[in-house]
């Protein structure tokens, strides 16, 4: 047999080789995809759903270099060809190893997202912080494989990215001053995911935490975006945590109420505003002072729900109570008004004298 019917032969051999890998392959993956949808229609357990992201993250082109250096492993080659072949091997197995990695990561934070967000908000806020975390362990642990399978000195190279990461650190600073910050509010927690909050002149419930933003859905139903680190240089104010509310409210009644009332109407006051059923504590109620057309009373209390309307529903009750008060006694609820005083007008020989000076 001459050199080229072996080169012939080593070429057909590598050929079908790689057909048989890559039928196998392809093979097998439909009957695990298989296996996989018929035991979900039976019972559905949590480790499935991770087989099945690995299952769907193996792609045809992982199939096809499997196959080719399958192939390639079957014909002669020198040293130099084999050690390469070698070092293909390590890369692809290894960074598919990596992707199945990086998608069980990305099922296991998702899943715990979902379950958290209901029960504990504030775990649901730092889990895609930790993803992220994981995902660079894993991608780094990857890389520092390959190229210790491949001969580098791994110590030499990670002194070179130490002095490397500090110009990228310098190019994104802004980017790792929003990465910072989310590890700040992950570990900080000054709000969770669910929280109502105002930063400055927006409000809304905290949706999301990522890495660079944080996404409030407003009242309106718009998404606010806010830049992590900028969000933190904020004044927050978390409505969530309110433990009760303050409520300080106005009314003013006519200057000409009897003194006998007045002095009667901050005990009325405080009757209607601690009846039982409104879940309030008083505080004070006082003739504050004197308006341009009112008397003026200020009344404090406090709400022991934080929810907003459940406030708004007490407070409603408050003045429907106060209002019939104030109707029972003739007391008149004040409104703007203006007393205007107009001098006697002068007699008809003042005005001709005051004339003729004018005139002269």
């Amino acid at each position: 047999m001459n050199g080229f019917d072996i080169m012939s032969y080593d070429a057909a051999l590598a050929l079908t080789t790689g057909l048989v890998v890559l039928a196998a392959l392809l093979l097998l993956k439909a009957f695990i995809a298989r296996q996989l949808q018929q035991r979900a229609k039976i019972a559905r357990p949590s480790f499935l759903e991770y087989a099945e992201q690995i299952t769907t993250g193996t792609r045809l082109p992982f199939f096809i270099g499997i196959a080719l250096l399958a192939g390639v492993s079957q014909t002669e080659l020198s040293a130099i060809h084999a050690k390469w072949l070698n070092y293909a091997w390590i890369i692809i197995l290894v960074s598919q190893i990596a992707l199945w990695g990086n998608r069980i990561i990305a099922v296991a934070v998702q899943r715990s997202f979902i379950y958290q967000r209901q029960s504990d908000p504030a775990s649901a806020t730092h889990l895609m912080i930790a993803g992220l975390i994981g995902r660079i362990i894993l991608w780094s642990t990857a890389a520092l494989v390959v190229l210790d399978n491949l001969g580098f000195n791994i110590t030499t190279i990670m002194a070179s990215l130490g002095i490397g990461g500090i110009a990228v650190a310098l190019a994104v600073q802004n980017i790792l001053g929003d990465i910072f910050s989310s590890v700040s509010i992950a570990l900080d927690k000054p709000f969770v995911i669910g929280d109502f909050i105002v930063v400055d002149s927006y409000m809304g419930t905290v949706e999301y935490v990522g890495m660079k933003t944080t996404r409030l859905r407003s009242l309106g139903g718009e998404q606010i975006v806010f830049s992590n680190a900028e969000l933190l240089k904020s004044r927050i104010r978390n409505y969530k945590r309110m433990q009760e509310r303050r409520v300080l409210f106005e009314f003013r009644i006519a200057y000409e109420t009897p003194i006998a009332e007045i002095e009667r109407l901050p005990q009325t006051v405080k009757d209607i505003v601690s009846a039982s059923y409104l879940e309030t504590r008083f505080d004070r109620a006082h003739f504050k002072g004197y308006g341009d057309s009112s008397l003026l009373f200020e009344v404090v209390y406090y709400v022991l729900d934080p929810d907003y309307n459940k406030y708004m529903d007490i407070q409603q009750e408050i003045n429907l109570g106060l209002l019939a008060a104030l109707r029972d006694r003739n007391i008149s609820v004040a409104y703007p008004t203006r007393t205007l005083y107009v001098a006697a007008l002068p007699a008809n020989e003042e005005l001709a004298d005051a004339a003729e000076k004018l005139v002269a």
